[in-house]
């Protein structure tokens, strides 16, 4: 018997795609100017091989990626200068992030038969501290735990240890939970590792090229599909 549900944050249950690539552009363009580089090709290459490398590492602070793209470059960045950057990046992303449309309505309808809870990987902010979600109170009620994993001392997610700590934190063995979310590596196999069950969400209005991997785990197009879980899941 499913007792919890745990969900990731951005993608999951808000859309924030049209907000990381705007501000994405906007700071690549700030660096290459500030570099000033005449090849933005080259730039752009080693920019986008530096940030897959901190995120396949689960090191998601724009600051240190940035740091790392000067370094490249042989230039020395201006820390004050970069942490402003910082938080204007994710001003901006804030402006442009949305709840899919129908969460709040599947949220409502699943919280009346489970306990929900949030794990989700810090963007790396300096003292962050809240997570995103307290910037929608229409979602936030709904869950009992919320486990922003990266700070105060609970390592990124895949490890296994913040899935192990909102579970501990519920009282349900990892049989009586599933995980939501949306990204492969991070969520999904996150989840597999410690036994609880993962359903992938390929939400169907966010432009993205998806793994291509072969699994047997279920894979939804919308959180509407979750209102069926006894079908969905055996």
């Amino acid at each position: 018997m499913i007792k919890a549900i745990i969900f990731d944050f951005g993608q999951t249950l808000v859309d924030s795609a049209d907000g990381f690539r705007t501000a994405e552009k906007e700071m690549q363009n700030r660096i290459f100017t500030d570099i000033g580089l005449s090849s933005r090709d080259e730039f752009l290459a080693h920019y986008r091989q530096i940030r897959k490398e901190f995120h396949n590492g689960s090191q998601f602070s724009r600051n240190a990626i940035w740091q790392a793209v000067y370094l490249q470059f042989q230039r020395q960045p201006d820390p004050a200068r970069l942490e402003l950057w910082e938080t204007e990046y994710w001003d901006l992303v804030k402006t442009k992030t949305m709840p899919f449309s129908e969460t709040v309505r599947v949220l409502e309808t699943l919280y009346a038969n489970h306990r929900l809870a949030l794990v989700s990987n810090t963007q790396g902010q300096k003292a962050s501290r809240r997570h995103r979600i307290s910037l929608f109170p229409e979602l936030e009620k709904f869950f009992e735990i919320v486990i922003v994993a990266g700070e105060d001392q609970v390592p990124p997610k895949p490890d296994p240890a913040p899935f192990l700590l909102c579970l501990e934190r519920l009282g349900v063995q990892p049989s009586e939970a599933v995980f939501v979310g949306d990204d492969y590596r991070i969520d999904i196999c996150g989840a597999t590792d410690v036994g609880i069950r993962p359903i992938w969400l390929q939400h169907h209005s966010v432009r993205r090229n998806w793994p291509e991997v072969e699994t047997s785990i279920p894979v939804i197009k919308t959180l509407n599909d979750l209102l069926d879980l006894d079908r969905m899941l055996p």
